[in-house]
């Protein structure tokens, strides 16, 4: 078995992930956020008021990582955390006015940097990376709840 960085799928995805996590926390820094925050920010401003264990899900990370990145969002006046109407024991995350205001700069950032990612591609080739993409994380996703699946019944 050969390994090589310049044929390595994920190598190759993971260091094009570092060098735009770099650029787009030196865009988003002066507003506050960072690279750890933005995507829980981004599941927000699509729907706001999600459960810590929604925004695990749907972010992937820790239960443990998330609970402190809340905190930390609390702190920093990005969202407020109230119990739930119908089950007190569930708490949602509800951005701020604060929160709310920095949509559109930020988005604004993360959409200048997806454009310098791929802006020596056709965009018939950026169409193509997207759909790839997508499509490897659609199918590690899956065989990943295939794996969980399995070692729920063993």
């Amino acid at each position: 078995m050969t390994f090589s960085r310049q044929t390595s799928s994920g190598y190759l995805i993971n260091h094009l992930a570092r060098l735009f996590a770099g650029a787009l926390q030196e865009g988003i820094k002066p507003l506050g956020l960072s690279t750890g925050v933005f995507p829980i920010m981004v599941h927000l401003w699509d729907q706001d008021g999600l459960t810590q264990k929604e925004l695990v899900d749907r972010v992937g990370i820790e239960q443990a990582t998330m609970a402190k990145t809340l905190a930390r969002m609390e702190r920093d006046n990005l969202i407020l955390r109230r119990a739930d109407k119908d089950d007190r024991r569930v708490r949602r995350a509800w951005l701020t006015q604060h929160g709310e205001t920095l949509r559109d700069p930020a988005l604004t950032v993360a959409v200048t940097q997806n454009a310098l990612v791929l802006a020596g591609l056709s965009a018939e080739e950026q169409n193509q990376v997207v759909q790839l993409v997508s499509k490897a994380i659609d199918a590690f996703e899956a065989q990943q709840s295939q794996d969980v699946a399995g070692t729920d019944h063993a």
